[in-house]
């Protein structure tokens, strides 16, 4: 398994962030070949994160471009820095 975790600050309305990702980015990111699980968290102070799994790589580096996509056309006024992204092999899991 491959996962990908993305940190937002300076989020400007979690709320609104989320619906907008359930109703907009989740069913997206689902029809990505090899999707396994998302979850997106608020965090608090402004920061969001979310995190993806996907059975290997390869879906993982799309989810990463699709997520681009979405934050750009969909969340730019509520997410207004760049993530720090973070991925990687996911080497233990319970």
């Amino acid at each position: 398994m491959y996962a990908t975790v993305r940190r937002y600050e300076g989020v400007t309305d979690p709320a609104e962030a989320g619906r907008r990702v359930s109703e907009g980015f989740v069913p997206l990111i689902r029809q990505v070949p090899g999707f396994v699980a998302y979850y997106w968290v608020d965090a608090g102070d402004g920061v969001m994160v979310s995190t993806s799994v996907f059975e290997d790589q390869s879906g993982a580096e799309e989810s990463t471009g699709r997520a681009a996509d979405f934050v750009r056309e969909q969340l730019a006024s509520l997410l207004p820095n760049s993530p720090q992204v973070t991925a990687g092999e996911v080497v233990a899991s319970g």
